[in-house]
């Protein structure tokens, strides 16, 4: 009941409750990524959604134009050189994220979940199918997410989601989005660029594009 029905009522409202709310925010940021770079204000980028099928995620541009197309952030020697002045701060705040509300309400996301694989990440997709991860819609942000982050390997952040899948409930829910907050603030886990003997999902999150 709570997962095919009241979960994604509670996405819907939430929401568009921070749609409404957070509008002159997506307007500021919107500003400032055009007046500071070349390029669009968002940018596209195909995951793995519920039941494997892919779909378009949206972010706010956190890198400039000519970043190499097709290699994920946490692949480059030197991101650093690639992303905005404006993309720092955006990534260091998770701010980047916030066009994915719209995910949510389109139904391809929900607020709490697996955070969505990379389309060719096969090993964490497969690593998912042992637990079930990927039957559900993933999330805006994730068990796995506030428990490392970018700094666990592939395989634990596997079993973290698949924790999450035993454990899928309101209360569960509201105790991931207070350690979210809790992580945003702190800045905890996050990586840029290639680090030594630990693989990396996402860098910061973004593909170059």
């Amino acid at each position: 009941m709570y997962i095919n029905k009241i979960k994604r009522l509670i996405d819907l409202i939430l929401s568009f409750l921070a749609m409404i709310l957070l509008s002159w925010l997506f307007l500021i940021t919107i500003a400032t990524i055009k007046l500071t770079s070349k390029g669009p204000a968002f940018f596209f980028q195909k995951r793995i959604g519920k039941d494997k099928k892919e779909f378009n995620i949206i972010k706010f541009r956190t890198m400039k134009i000519d970043t190499p197309k097709n290699t994920p952030t946490h692949l480059l020697e030197s991101p650093e050189k690639y992303i905005t002045s404006v993309g720092k701060l955006l990534r260091k705040t998770s701010l980047d994220e916030l066009p994915q509300l719209i995910n949510i309400i389109k139904g391809d996301m929900s607020i709490v979940g697996p955070r969505p694989a990379l389309w060719n990440q096969y090993d964490l997709i497969a690593e998912r199918d042992k637990y079930g991860a990927n039957n559900v819609r993933p999330g805006l942000t994730g068990w796995a997410q506030v428990n490392g982050r970018d700094e666990i390997p592939i395989e634990i952040k596997a079993k973290l989601d698949g924790d999450y899948i035993k454990r899928m409930g309101f209360i569960f829910d509201i105790k991931c989005m207070f350690k979210t907050v809790s992580c945003v603030i702190k800045r905890e886990g996050v990586k840029e660029g290639l680090q030594e003997g630990i693989r990396y999902e996402e860098g910061s999150g973004d593909w170059c594009q």
